[in-house]
């Protein structure tokens, strides 16, 4: 039986406390509750809510029932036996506990007998506590005490408490235990410390050091530390780790996390909020946006906070009082008032204040608003419902009146005008503003720098000079036209203008020394565009359809985007440091903007130049020194091009699929694909640094001059006119190619062949489907080829591959693929036979190929016969001469041989490093017999007349037998002897069903993955 004591609550061990405590047997809990409550576990949260527990701390034993304050302590008990019985009691305990220590043990006997006669193991528990339950230590214990007190105080600033698990004197015959967790406080006396000499040797001497670790929780977080850690938190958090401890407690509590009462969108009643303001009185700002009663809790704070600097107030109403009273804060700096009614709605509001700087009323009903603030910089109206705004505002700067629909063109002058030392105006929205006030407001705000006038649509300023403007924003106003464009042009300070949405507008010409950023979108019948400033560094025209012609001048632009502009004929461009231009979709550009960006165009840092979908384009020709990029996708009628771009590293021709001639000369290109233009016929290419090209389906070209001594690949497969002088030049200007791609070029000869002489680093070679007769003059030039692919040359005789298994011909070569190809069956084994050096072959699709058996006959010789001639005397010695073969084969495809019926390797056959054999779609294969010990693929889909199947391969990983027609029992048997298979395919075997998946698994035990028809297993 264990007895468990918890006379309070700790956060943080509840969870790991309990775990360990259900996991046991016959057990007794102990909790601390208080008079005429229940358990400790179901009301914590209530007990919470005192500060004196609201920590997770409960006081001692020896403490209860000191004073009359409380009701006295209680201990719930709770005994639940192997079964999961519980039985439950409570004792409450009045006074002093010591004085009812008989009880306590009387009440404990109780409850035992209680659980033994409900069918628990019934036990006697003999305890001796020795706890001083009279508040005094008893005098064995006194210098452990004193000890324990002045160690726990001196470790007590700097460190959360520390949690001690306690052996007491048990009877140990009956192997009962009880721990003791003993809650630490500030005010913990010598005579709380409970007395633990007279505790059990023995029972301490059994004490596990790793539970006494688990028992003992530390985390030595210095308050330093700690306030560092809650600055990043928020008030929820904070709030949150306050119930840790009493130093988390004391950490999350200091008034710098607190100096901003945070409240928006929350629910806080009045007498709490006046209880933060009490306990935090130097806050100086607070967000009561979207909580009830603002005007209540503004007022508290208001009253409360006398260091009160930002003030926040939303969603609600505000009466007058709260204005009134807003003249005691003499510290406010900010106000912002948001979607409120200000006082009934239908009043006028006086706001008076001497040091408020900034003042927010924003979406607020008000019938008028008197605003004197002496020292006011900041004032925003935007989206309040007020036909008149007064204001006493000598110093104010900035003012925004945006969207207030019901203020008249008076009264917006007469509040702009009282402000002298406006700098920055926003009244877009406010549809009954004119030119007439506009002006007026010029005259008397000599300062004024920023003005939005957006959607305004009464004003032209035609007859109005803003001398001192520096931004200037006129979005979807309707009386905006080219003539306004003179009064504009007297803005000589101006550095940003907005004429977005302005329909009227036809022509723009400025001329201005300080113009930095200009945006011209949606401008429907804009024509002309004639910008000059020395410092223009941004410039947006998008979605102007009817912009013909555009001259622009700086010595600031880098990057220009002129995207979707359909009628754009003309473009003029005076711009040195221009880097980036974009003209995607221009379709009206000709191939006069070839000069603009070319070398004395007036674009000399041009680096990147994008021309996508400039269908007018015909004959493009660059030359420049800067361009690095050049992006011509989508120019379906260009057929000429010429670059002259030493610099040139990128150029995209997608979509140019009526090029005719193309000359790349020079260029810094390091790669380019051609094989897009199909009408190609003639090609210039000088590049010092290309290493790769691609003319893969110019069918065409004719003509190629290619003069790059770095190029390593040449990929001119389908170019079915390239004749052997084109091949021969390339092969003298082009020396170091190592892969060259010939696939259906059937104009290639023997005489390009032998020019091929002077590739010494060519190690790829690909004739597939050419009309090649002779392979000689290959194996005469060609003496370094690794790789040699011959798919579908059918013109090839039986004697045409004589020299590499006769005369030791290219004897580096690794991969040979004669797929699709006519050899005999002789042939084809005498190759197979004598080529050992080759790694990877490739017979797909050989309709001459029949049995693949390097096994023994005595009736004829096979393939290893072949291999190391004709024995004459078959001595005892034979086999293992015949043991000795190694052949490097590595990967060999069979796939789609129509009339291969039989394939047997033996370890004889010397396959030592074959680890890939694919005979897939063989439809007549019926028997494979294979001993190959380095093998780890194997595919045999698709043949559908296999029936005997025999593997040796131990090292088999992947077995494919989709689509056959083997039988269970051949599979069965097969695997067996594959000891490292994972992955077997039985899709569509019609002799095999699900059921015998198991009998795989039991065949294979290493088997990971089974495809089958029904499901993967």
């Amino acid at each position: 039986m264990k007895i468990w004591c918890f006379p309070f609550k700790c956060f943080g061990v509840e969870d790991e406390e309990d775990n360990q405590i259900d996991a046991a047997t016959n057990t007794i809990y102990f909790f601390g509750v208080e008079k005429g409550t229940g358990p400790m576990k179901e009301n914590w949260n209530e007990q919470m809510a005192n500060d004196d527990s609201e920590l997770g701390f409960w006081p001692p034993l020896g403490n209860v029932g000191d004073g009359d304050e409380g009701e006295g302590l209680g201990l719930g008990l709770r005994v639940t036996d192997a079964i999961g019985r519980e039985n439950n009691g409570m004792l409450h305990l009045e006074g002093d506990i010591g004085e009812r220590g008989e009880d306590f043990f009387k009440w404990v006997n109780d409850m035992e007998s209680r659980y033994t006669s409900s069918g628990g193991i019934g036990s006697q528990v003999d305890v001796n506590l020795k706890l001083g339950f009279n508040g005094e230590p008893s005098s064995s214990s006194s210098s452990a005490a004193d000890m324990g007190t002045e160690k726990y105080n001196r470790d007590l600033p700097n460190k959360r408490p520390k949690f001690h698990s306690f052996a007491l004197d048990w009877d140990s015959n009956l192997g009962n235990e009880m721990h003791y967790l003993a809650p630490v406080h500030e005010n913990v006396g010598d005579e709380n410390l409970y007395d633990l000499s007279g505790a059990s040797e023995n029972a301490a001497n059994d004490l596990d050091p790793l539970k006494m670790d688990y028992l003992e929780v530390r985390m030595d977080l210095t308050d330093d530390l700690l306030h560092m850690v809650f600055s990043f938190l928020d008030q929820i958090d904070l709030c949150r780790a306050a119930m840790v401890c009493r130093q988390w407690k004391d950490a999350s509590s200091h008034e710098d996390f607190w100096r901003y009462l945070n409240f928006e969108n929350q629910f806080i009643s009045l007498q709490h909020f006046e209880k933060m303001c009490q306990r935090y009185p130097n806050a100086t700002a607070v967000n009561v946006y979207g909580t009830p009663a603002i005007h209540s809790l503004a007022m508290k704070a208001i009253s409360s906070l006398r260091n009160l600097e930002i003030l926040t107030l939303g969603k609600g109403q505000l009466g007058e009082t709260f204005f009134q009273a807003l003249t005691d804060c003499h510290m406010l700096r900010s106000l912002t008032v948001n979607d409120t009614t200000l006082g009934n709605g239908i009043q006028e509001i006086p706001l008076y204040h001497d040091t408020l700087l900034d003042l927010q009323i924003v979406k607020c009903r008000v019938l008028r608003v008197s605003i004197r603030c002496p020292l006011l910089e900041t004032l925003s109206l935007k989206r309040s419902s007020m036909p008149q705004a007064v204001l006493n505002c000598p110093l104010l700067r900035q003012l925004d009146i945006a969207s207030c629909h019901k203020l008249s063109d008076a009264a917006i002058r007469s509040a702009a005008t009282s402000c002298p030392l406006l700098e920055s105006l926003d009244m877009s929205n406010c549809s009954s503003v004119s030119d007439e006030t506009i002006l007026e407001i010029s005259r008397s705000c000599g300062n004024l720098h920023i003005l939005d006038a957006s959607y305004c649509p009464n004003i032209s300023l035609e007859s109005v000079r803003l001398t001192m403007l520096t931004v200037l924003k006129l979005h979807s106003c309707e009386g905006v036209t080219s003539a306004s464009m003179a009064a504009i042009s007297d803005c000589h300070m101006l550095e940003v203008l907005e004429l977005d949405n302005c329909s009227l507008l036809t022509s723009v010409s400025l001329d201005l020394l300080r113009l930095q950023t200009i945006r011209l979108v949606h401008c429907r019948k804009l024509v002309d565009l004639n910008l000059r400033s020395s410092v223009l560094s941004s410039i947006t025209v998008s979605n102007c359809p009817s912009l013909q012609r555009i001259s622009i001048t700086s010595k600031a632009l880098k990057k220009l985007v002129l995207q979707k502009q359909e009628s754009l004929t003309s473009l003029v461009l005076e711009c040195p440091c221009l880097q980036d231009v974009d003209l995607t979709e221009c379709e009206s550009l000709t191939n006069s903007i070839c000069e603009v960006f070319s070398s004395g165009g007036g674009c000399p840092m041009l680096r990147s130049l994008v021309l996508d979908s400039c269908e007018s384009l015909t004959a493009v020709s660059f030359y420049s020194t800067s361009l690095i990029s050049l992006s011509l996708g989508g120019c379906r009628s260009i057929t000429s091009l010429e670059l002259r771009c030493p610099c040139l590293e990128h150029v995209s021709l997608d979509g140019c699929d009526h090029l005719e001639r193309a000359s790349f000369s020079p260029v810094g290109l390091r790669s380019l694909n051609l094989g897009i233009c199909p009408k190609l016929n003639v090609l210039c290419i000088g590049a010092t640094h290309m290493v790769s090209l691609e003319l893969k389906g110019c069918g065409v070209l004719s003509e190629a001059l290619i003069n790059c001594p770095l190029l390593t690949c040449l990929d001119a497969s389908f170019c079915s006119q390239l004749e052997d002088d084109c091949l021969s030049a390339t092969a003298s200007s082009c020396p170091l190619i190592e892969s060259l791609i010939l696939m259906s070029c059937p104009s290639v000869g023997p005489d390009g062949l032998l020019s091929l002489r002077r590739l010494l680093n060519l190690t790829y070679l690909d004739l597939s489907y050419t009309f090649l007769v002779n392979l000689q003059p290959v194996f005469d030039s060609c003496l370094y080829l690794k790789v040699l692919k011959l798919q579908a040359c059918k013109y090839l005789d039986n004697s045409s591959l004589e020299p590499l298994y006769k005369g030791n011909a290219l004897p580096a070569l690794c991969e040979l693929d004669l797929s699709y190809g006519t050899l005999c069956q002789s042939a084809i084994e005498e190759l197979l036979a004598c080529c050992t050096h080759l790694t990877h072959i490739s017979m797909n699709g050989c309709v001459n190929m029949h049995d693949l058996d390097w096994g023994f006959h005595s009736d004829k010789r096979s393939v290893v016969d072949t291999l190391y001639g004709s024995f004459e005397t078959h001595s005892e010695n034979a086999p293992f001469q015949k043991d000795q073969t190694n052949r490097l084969l590595q990967n060999l495809n069979c796939v789609g041989c129509p009339n291969i019926r039989k394939v047997v390797i033996p370890p004889a056959a010397g396959c030592f490093h074959l680890s890939l054999l694919n005979l897939s779609l063989s439809s007549n294969l019926k028997e494979v017999d294979l001993s190959c010990c380095n093998l780890f693929f194997l595919n045999l889909s698709n043949c559908n007349s296999l029936e005997i199947l025999k593997l040796d391969c131990p090292r088999l990983t992947s077995l494919f037998l989709q689509s056959c027609n083997i039988d269970e029992e051949a599979v069965e048997a097969a695997i067996k002897q594959c000891i490292m298979l994972e992955t077997l395919d039985v899709r569509f075997c019609s002799k095999i069903s699900s059921s015998s998946m198991g009998t795989f698994r039991a065949a294979c035990p290493s088997l990971k993955r089974i495809f089958s028809s029904l499901a993967t297993m």
